[in-house]
């Protein structure tokens, strides 16, 4: 019986945890003003 209150409880606990996230939100996106560089400096 401890195992199965146990294995409630956890899911209830792992429930709470994926709400509470869903809740807050995903961060803005934003973008780096400045480019990526994309090509490898040449060797000397």
């Amino acid at each position: 019986m401890r195992a199965l209150i146990a294995a409630a409880t956890g899911l209830a606990v792992a429930l709470a945890l994926v709400l509470a996230i869903t809740a807050i939100g995903a961060p803005p996106g934003e973008t780096s003003p400045e480019p990526l560089l994309t090509t490898v400096p040449e060797h000397p």
